[in-house]
Parts: structure tokens; sequence; C-alpha cells
């Protein structure tokens, strides 16, 4: 017999023996269904408690080590553990905690208790994603067609140094604040004197679905609606037939207990299923790899000659954790995240940036970070991985030895600068080099929290664009110039408090600037600076020149550089943190750029 001649027969042979394992298989695995229902559901999904005086547990909540996942629904707000001290805990990632006290499951109520002392800081870094819970509304408790999504409260966050508590009676955050420095918290419907906030520096934005006041609550859930299987005194559970995943089924709670024999009738007609569908895989995969191997491969090889070097690596949140050391080494923090410091070998160490409240699917996540990875340029931080495990994003950066700009044009108070103004130049060239790049392939920019734009905080400014990087520049390169934050109350002199006000003022007259300059060209260096930078900072977008534009006007000579409009004055001032806000621009048409969530 020829070698071709075997090969076919047994080829043949094989696939006869894949359709009739795999229909064996599906015929065992429909018995076991049919053996399973008809039993109790007093299994591993049995009803579970942490004490006797504690809440019973069960669909669509299940008890972490006690119940298996497919007894609660596949949400990670539904999953409840015991305490040490056997107290039913409900942990909402990455960082609330509650007790729970009770838990109406024909209603879908559950009332929660929050045992520690600063309730604020835990929902900082509160992923909304995850949390599938409202407060309850008065008056709507049995209305089925009341079925609103969780309500979300939007805070603003201010740090203060005056220690006149008077001027912030009702908004201190007591448990965030610290003896040299008071946290205020504004709600977004509050309405606050921006004088108040002379002594206060933008801290940060969050949103929260609870009051962060409060330590008791009773939150419904909407999704999943058992409420009628409950009422009937039926059982809820997820229906394995959708396709979803997510849709539950009512069903009737049998009386009796499943005996021995039962068991391990169920147990051997699985096992022989599983079995049986194991072998019929390993068969059919062993006559189709070949072909299938090869295929891979070429597609492997034609992605990475494609992709190589461009593309950032992908880790799994585990390696996050193993590459920040458990996040041990913080080095910031800012309204989007966490920045920790991280090691992915001996010799390469990364930043790593732990994203709070992204929204979207993990798919649009991935596609962002494709763009992102196409981006090289030398004066731009290159990323060089990510993270999209489930809930928990993390972008991964190069990281730069060298700490921050602000180490370097503050620490000094604007005297014995340590970069002169030569390196101060150039350091301007690039980074508009590089907000320029980025806008020539990017259509989301946002500003950059402490230098945000006018009309990122109010539409009756314009439409939030690109030019309101060009803001956050202006801002950064007025800074640079004046080697210190553009808002200090700690200056002798008040007509200083706002930096640029006061720097426009000295350009308009021609006074000097008394900033630490020893000749006349250091002199045309921070004239240069000054002038571009009260350019980007006009009130209005359309009135701000593009990246383009500020990268000629740096590289240009100060002679052909003309003064900006004062954008301090105004017919009808209305002061806002030192500065005066003008009626209208010139031209108000931008192109609208949606804002990232």
């Amino acid at each position: 017999m020829s070698m071709k001649l075997f090969k076919a027969r047994f080829t043949s042979g094989a696939h006869k023996l894949v359709r009739t394992m795999l229909i064996y298989s599906l015929f065992c695995f429909i018995l076991a269904v049919n053996v399973a229902e008809a039993v109790s559901i007093q299994d591993d999904c049995k009803v579970r408690r942490c004490n006797h005086q504690d809440p019973p547990v069960r669909f669509p909540f299940r008890l972490e080590g006690q119940q298996s996942p497919h007894c609660g629904y596949p949400h990670p707000g539904f999953q409840l553990s015991c305490s040490e001290n056997k107290q039913t805990l409900l942990k909402i990632p990455r960082s609330l905690e509650l007790l729970v006290k009770h838990i109406d499951y024909e209603a879908q109520l559950i009332d929660l208790y929050f045992p520690g002392r600063c309730l604020w800081q835990q929902l900082l870094d509160l992923n909304l994603s995850t949390f599938p819970f409202a407060e309850e509304q008065p008056g709507f408790s049995r209305l089925k067609v009341y079925r609103s999504q969780p309500a979300e409260s939007y805070y603003t966050l201010f740090e203060c140094s005056s220690q006149d508590e008077d001027l912030y009676k009702g908004n201190r955050v007591d448990c965030l604040s610290t003896p040299g420095s008071q946290i205020i918290a504004f709600a977004s419907d509050d309405y606050y004197h921006t004088e108040n906030l002379l002594n206060c520096s933008y801290f940060r934005n969050f949103s929260t679905p609870i009051s962060p006041v409060d330590i008791r609550f009773q939150l419904r859930w909407y999704k999943p609606d058992c409420g009628d299987c409950e009422a009937q005194g039926r059982g809820c559970r997820l229906n394995n037939n959708n396709s979803t995943k997510e849709q539950t089924e009512c069903f009737d709670i049998p009386k009796h207990n499943i005996g021995l024999e039962e068991r391990l009738m169920v147990a051997g007609i699985v096992l022989g299923s599983s079995i049986a569908a194991a072998i019929a895989i390993a068969v059919g995969w062993r006559y189709r790899s070949d072909r299938k191997e090869k295929e891979s491969q070429v597609k492997i090889e034609k992605f990475l000659e494609d992709y190589k070097e461009l593309k950032p690596s992908r880790y799994s949140y585990a390696d996050i954790k193993r590459i920040t050391n458990h996040f041990k080494d913080k080095l910031g923090q800012g309204g989007y995240g966490t920045v920790f410091k991280g090691r992915l070998s001996s010799d390469v160490l990364v930043a790593v940036k732990v994203l709070n409240n992204f929204k979207g699917n993990g798919e649009e996540f991935i596609n962002e970070v494709g763009s992102m990875g196409r981006i090289h340029h030398v004066n731009v931080t290159r990323l060089v991985g990510f993270c999209a495990d489930g809930y928990d994003r993390a972008l991964v950066y190069e990281y730069l030895p060298n700490e921050s700009l602000e180490k370097f044009i503050f620490a000094a108070k604007g005297k014995d600068r340590s970069l002169s103004w030569e390196k101060l130049q150039d350091i301007a060239v690039g980074v508009a080099e590089g907000i320029e790049y980025l806008h020539q392939g990017c259509e989301q920019p946002r500003g950059t929290m402490g230098y945000i734009a006018p009309e990122v905080l109010s539409r009756n400014f314009g439409n939030v664009s690109y030019k309101s990087d060009v803001y956050s520049f202006g801002m950064l390169l007025l800074e640079m110039v004046g080697g210190r934050k553009n808002i200090d109350v700690t200056v002798e002199n008040t007509s200083q408090v706002y930096f640029p006000e006061w720097a426009y003022d000295r350009l308009d007259k021609g006074e000097e600037f008394g900033i630490g300059i020893e000749d006349d060209a250091q002199t045309g260096i921070a004239k240069k600076l000054m002038i571009v930078g009260l350019w980007c900072i006009q009130w209005y977008p359309v009135d701000r020149p593009s990246m383009k534009v500020v990268v000629q006007m740096l590289e240009g000579e100060l002679d052909v550089l003309t003064m900006p409009p004062n954008p301090f004055a105004s017919t009808d001032p209305t002061k806002t943190m030192g500065a005066t806000i003008p009626r209208k621009p010139v031209n108000r048409d931008l192109p609208t750029i949606a804002e990232m969530e």
C-alpha cells in the first residue's frame, strides 16, 4: 500500500471518528443538562451567609470563595466577600469598600454602610464603570417603568493655603486636609465666590454615584431585573442559552435534595462528555494543524515585519503589578490617573500611568493606543506598552530620569536660574514642535490640568479644539519666563499676584522685568517668550495662533513680533483669579472636536 493511499484512508477514517464523537458528546451534554435541571440548586450556588445575622447571598450576588462565578451576575459590583471578622463586604474596584447590612431581592434594594474615616479618599479612585447601583429615589421604589441609570454627582476640589476657616465653611474636606493645606470641595451645582479662591489652586475633578458626606446608603440595581421572579417565589439565574451571557430567566426551585447516586451520575455524564469532546477536538486539530500553522506563521511574519518597533507591547494587569512592584513607587497623580515608576528589566525603567474612570469598551481603548503607538518624535514621550485587562487600563511610557521642568523653573523663584535663557528657548521650541507634531495626527486634544483653557470650563468662550493646547502652552511659557507659578499670592507686591497680567503691563510700558536678566541678548529671549506666551493665552480660541505659527515665532527674530491684544482689558470687567475677561472674540467659528471621556 502506498503512503498516499494510507494517508487518504486514515484521514477519511479520522473524519468519521470526529463526527461520531461530536454526536456522542452532544448527546451526553443534553442528558447532563436535563439531569442537572431536575435536581435542586443546593450545590455550589446554594444560599450562603458570612454570619447568621448578615443577609443571605444568592443571585444576582455571589460570595467569593464560597460560590462559583456562574452563581452571580457577571459584573464586579455583584461580587461580595466575607471580611476577617465575618462581615459581608462589597468591594468596588479599585478602592471602595462597604459593609452590606440588608438585601431586598424582590425590590432590588441593598443597604450599605461605610465603616471607614474618609469616604472622599476612596471615591477619588473609584472606577465608575464597575458600580451598578443608583441611590434610591423616594416615590419610585415600586414602579417598573422607572429604570434610570446610576446618576453621578460632580465635584471640583481646590487646595488652599489660607487658614481662615470662615472662607471655606461648609466646603472643607477635613479628612483630606492637613495643617498646612486645606482641601475644599464644590459640587457642580454649587455657587462659590472666586475671590475666596485667591489662595487656592486647582486640585482635581471627580464624579461619584453616591454622596461622599454620608455613611449609610440605600441603593437600587436595575440590571439584572429579577424582581418578578422573586415576587412569584421562583429563582432567578443566567440564561445559558442566550448568546449575550447577561440575559436572565426564572426557574422553579425543586423541593427535594440531590442524592449521592444522582451526583455520581451527573458527574459521570459530564466527565464522559468532556473526555469525548476533548478527544474529538484533539483528533480534528491534529489533521488540520499543519495547514493552519503554516497560514498563521505567514500572517505572524507579515505582522511583525509591518509593525516591528512601532506597535507597543500589551501587558496584563498582573504584568503591570509586577512591573511596578505592586505600585510601590508613586511618581505623581493627576485628574486622569496615577503614575508609578516601574522596571521592565534590570536596565529598562518605565513610567506606568494607571487610568481612573476610563469609559468605553476595550476595543476602543486598544484602537486609541494603536494610534498613540505610531507616534515617534524626539520631543514626545514614547508609549512602549499598555494594559487593557477587564476594567483595568494602564499606559506604559519611557521613563525620563530628569524629572519635570517645574523642578528647574520654580525652585529659584526667578533668581539664580539653573537653566540659561538660551536653554529655556531651546526647551520652548522643542515642546512647541512636539505639540505641533501631535496636532497633525490627533483629533482629541484636551487641556492640561493646571493650565486649562477657558473654553474647556465654559462654552461661552468657544468650542474645545486644538487651540486649547495652545493656551496651555502659553501659560507654560510665561511660567518659564517668570520662574514661578502664574498665580502666586505670596509675592510682596499685589500687582504681581497674576504674573501674565503684570508681564503684559511691563511689556506695554517698556519697563524692566527684574527676573534675573543680565544682558540685551537675554532680554530679547525673555521678551520673545513673553510675547508668544501672551498671544497663546488670548481668551478666545480664534485669537490664538496655531502651534505651527508658534514654532515660527519662537524660531524667528524679536523685531518681527507684534504685541498681542490685551487679554485682560474689558469695558465690563469680571475679575477671575486676578485677570479680566473680554466680552467677545474677533471670530468664534471653530471646528468642534469631541472631548475624550
